[in-house]
């Protein structure tokens, strides 16, 4: 059986997001049995970032403000300079990522993508890495930065750059796999409830 199969992955981009660290990890979920809804503030399309310029359109699966954090086992945050800043602006989506966090479901952001986890207060006290030009950033507000391909911090993984993909899915994946299901939440009575 592939190690993620029924769970159900929100992707949070907008436009501007690094494009191989959206299709990559994507890539690797749903080969291990996921299902990816790639979320943003924008319904249709959102443009990715490819090298030194605009890459491919990517189809949105769900507008922000109808996604919901318990339909989701687990949230991915690609990177991209424009990306990450611009979603970090929005209220929706500082709100939807704050969910995830207190909700204790693991959460995997690469190169610029922790910068949005600053907006939810969750990098205080966690050891993360990022690329390079946001360890001030999370110092300042409370992380250990350390320069490593992967970090795994609880139910946080973070990566530096598109480089450490490899590592990065690898050790999303496994975290991702030992979270319990939004279909195992128990109801009050202790009998198993389903959740859409």
């Amino acid at each position: 059986m592939r190690k993620l199969e029924g769970k159900k992955i929100a992707i949070l981009v907008t436009d501007g997001f690094e494009q191989s660290e959206l299709v990559e990890p994507q890539k690797a979920l749903v080969e291990e049995g996921a299902t990816c809804h790639v979320v943003s503030p924008e319904a249709g399309r959102v443009q990715g970032w490819r090298n030194d310029d605009w890459g491919d359109e990517i189809k949105v699966d769900r507008a922000l403000a109808n996604a919901h954090p318990d339909q989701y086992d687990a949230l991915l945050l690609p990177g991209g300079v424009k990306n990450p800043d611009t979603l970090r602006m929005n209220p929706l989506a500082v709100a939807f990522v704050d969910a995830f966090v207190k909700a204790g479901k693991p959460i995997a952001a690469i190169c610029h993508g922790p910068q949005l986890l600053i907006e939810t207060g969750m990098v205080r006290g966690r050891t993360m890495t990022s690329y390079a030009s946001l360890k001030t950033d999370l110092s300042n507000a409370g992380a250990t930065w350390v320069d490593q391909a992967v970090v795994v911090d609880r139910n946080l993984v973070t990566s530096r750059t598109p480089d450490d993909i490899p590592a990065f899915n690898a050790s999303m994946i496994d975290a991702m796999a030992r979270a319990p299901s939004r279909r195992s939440v128990q109801s009050t009575d202790g009998a198993p409830t389903s959740v859409p």
